[in-house]
């Protein structure tokens, strides 16, 4: 099992501060808990226990198990993908037991909701290790991911557009740092269009063509939720735009670690050419790239491709990266339960 740093930015936590009426208020919690996020192309593991700017990672883990590969648009879990997923869980409950997490969250989206064996992977995983996944809807996951941007401390009162991109869906949230206005899952995460329309190398004109119709079919509602506010911002949930910051501060030649990075601003032209050179780019050339993580080496051209498009549909220019996310969100509500 792959194993990596530290959760990024908890060394940095203290830039938060200055947000504090974004960060969660910690009650009399002192157990360490562990959140599970299962996306349809990573799992995500963080054990955690709350402190005075908002949680102390104690460990962090993630795992490139690609659950929706080979059946994504099928609705199913293929059986090597079932299987990676399994062994997945099952060396999470050895971190989750060494840690002493007291409470557990496994939050399953996309993929496991839509797959017609999503019930038999959960059922194994229990009786595999004593973890219950909780399947949540699009539009839970929209919240928590909202409360996790929120206590990143990027939003303010203006109006911004939340931007999460993963493999079986994507999230928008419009919102500012006091309420969310409008959110909703699409059905048109990186996975999903890559095995749709990615087909060649690179990908060609006439298929970057079809996707970007998709799109349009599938986010009008968006379009129109969007024309009814001022959007200052776009805000990258983690993921892509973190792999977008990576590159262009790699080709500044920049020493960049993106661990060391709560948020990034990125500027209209230097985002730009890079989701340009993305989109491309050969799958050798990604494969080789140090700034594209091994999981995204396929995924990162129709994130990039997404994220272009609505760019240009949207006309915003101001564009941040977050780190938190999903996980960070399940996290602010579990550490402000009562007696979880």
């Amino acid at each position: 099992m792959e194993s990596l740093k530290h959760f990024m930015g908890f060394v940095h936590l203290s830039r938060m501060l200055p947000f504090t009426n974004n960060v969660p208020v910690l009650k009399n919690y002192k157990n360490r808990v562990a959140v599970m996020d299962l996306g349809t192309n990573t799992f995500h593991l963080t054990i955690a226990e709350p402190d005075e700017s908002f949680f102390k990672v104690i460990h962090h883990e993630h795992l490139g198990v690609k659950l929706g590969k080979g059946g994504i648009n099928e609705g199913t879990i293929q059986p090597e993908a079932f299987e990676r997923g399994l062994d997945a869980l099952k060396n999470f409950k050895l971190l989750i037991d060494r840690h002493e997490a007291k409470a557990v969250k496994a939050i399953a989206t996309s993929a496991m909701r839509s797959a017609s064996n999503g019930e038999k992977f959960m059922s194994e995983v229990y009786e595999a290790t004593g973890i219950q996944i909780e399947t949540i809807t699009g539009d839970r996951e929209a919240t928590y991911i909202y409360e996790g941007v929120k206590a990143s401390g990027c939003l303010t009162d203006a109006d911004s557009l939340i931007i999460d991109i993963g493999g079986g869906s994507v999230e928008f949230i419009i919102c500012n740092s006091k309420r969310i206005h409008y959110k909703r899952s699409f059905e048109v995460g990186a996975a999903r269009l890559m095995a749709l329309f990615h087909h060649s190398d690179p990908i060609s004109n006439t298929e970057i063509s079809k996707l970007t119709d998709y799109l349009d079919e599938k986010l009008n509602p968006l379009y129109e939720a969007a024309s009814g506010y001022q959007i200052n911002d776009i805000v990258g949930s983690s993921g892509a735009f973190e792999t977008f910051a990576e590159l262009i501060e790699h080709n500044k030649n920049h020493e960049f670690d993106i661990s060391d990075h709560l948020t990034y601003r990125f500027t209209d032209g230097e985002l730009n050419q890079v989701l340009n050179e993305i989109i491309d780019s050969t799958h050798n050339e990604r494969k080789f790239n140090k700034g594209i993580a091994t999981v995204r080496v396929d995924m990162i051209v129709v994130a990039a491709l997404l994220t272009r498009h609505l760019l240009h549909k949207l006309n915003v220019k101001n564009v941040v990266m977050t780190a938190y996310s999903l996980k960070e969100g399940v996290l602010a509500c579990l550490l402000n339960e009562e007696n979880v």
